[in-house]
């Protein structure tokens, strides 16, 4: 049997990162130019001349005295940490197709699990909101799913406590080859809220492809065509070929959840499923993906502490 390109690429080596990130000024530098693509442009008067304060890391503007730091208004913004440990976590969430905990993250990097959770999660922010405009298009395979376990003496079934709802949807070619990954957490399957993922989620002019699930139905009040496909129940419903790539995504999804946390807080879901999603929908360069993830983080506006805790959005 022919290797999968995709399994067995080379990604990047963690010799070849050391050699592109290992220092602190290389890292630096990457920030400079992803921000500012020609230039430096002073964020007040859009002066492009400036003077270097080296001892504060600062650029100052020669026409408005306005001192910038290149890290200000990003993701690592007023961080105590070196940019060498930022890059290294971005490598770390890139490159490893199951995941990656904060603690096993923290004992990687060398700093306390509760710094390692912040680091984690602010780049899982960035994947979320990078993703989160583009809808998808073509023929799209969706499915229900559910984040959690049953509890022992608690309710079976649709509506346990401790599960998590979420959709996943899989737009594919007119050969059927996966194209681009959804997983947005719900509030529960019902009209309303499919009805909403399909409007922020979906192109309008997409083909939806469902089980006999009811509620499905409400895509089309985002003006998407509807396919309902009847699978029945029990493991065999997991196999229907309409369904392949949809079902393959949530075997991964869950096999690599369980395989990595211990647990999963309801209102932090969001952006542990954006982590799959940002890795599969990029999963032809592996190596492309730490300077891509850079790149959006010096464009996204920072989410503080106490939010990024407290955070419970429905994508």
């Amino acid at each position: 049997m022919a290797r999968n390109i995709v399994q067995f690429q080379k990604g990047l080596s963690e010799p070849a990162f050391e050699q592109h990130y290992g220092t602190e000024e290389q890292c630096r530098t990457i920030v400079v130019a992803s921000r500012w693509l020609d230039g430096f442009e002073c964020p007040v008067c859009g002066g492009r001349r400036y003077n270097l304060l080296t001892t504060r890391d600062l650029y100052q503007c020669t026409q408005c005295r306005r001192q910038t730091s290149p890290t200000a208004g990003t993701i690592f913004a007023a961080t105590h940490l070196p940019l060498r440990l930022w890059f290294r976590a971005i490598y770390h969430l890139t490159q490893t197709k199951q995941g990656i905990s904060s603690i096993e993250l923290g004992r990687r990097l060398g700093v306390t699990q509760t710094t390692a959770w912040k680091i984690k999660h602010k780049l899982a922010q960035v994947m979320m909101e990078r993703d989160a405009t583009k809808p998808l298009s073509g023929r799209v395979e969706i499915d229900d799913a559910y984040l959690g376990g049953e509890r022992s003496g608690g309710k079976r079934g649709r509506g346990a406590p401790g599960k998590t709802p979420f959709v996943a949807a899989v737009e594919t070619t007119p050969e059927g080859k996966p194209v681009r990954l959804k997983l947005r957490r719900v509030t529960s399957f019902c009209n309303h809220a499919l009805s909403n993922f399909a409007k922020r989620s979906l192109d309008p002019k997409c083909e939806v492809v469902s089980d006999g699930l009811a509620c499905f139905g409400a895509v089309a009040k985002a003006g998407c065509a509807h396919k309902v496909v009847k699978t029945g129940s029990g493991a065999a419903a997991a196999r229907t070929p309409t369904f392949k790539w949809v079902n393959t995504a949530l075997g991964n999804i869950k096999a690599a959840i369980v395989g990595t946390y211990r647990a999963i807080d309801q209102k932090h879901a969001p952006r542990y499923l954006a982590e799959f999603e940002y890795r599969f929908n990029r999963r032809y360069d592996l190596g492309a993906m730490i300077p891509r993830l850079a790149w959006a983080a010096v464009r996204t506006t920072p989410m503080p502490y106490r939010l990024l805790k407290l955070a419970d959005v429905y994508a």
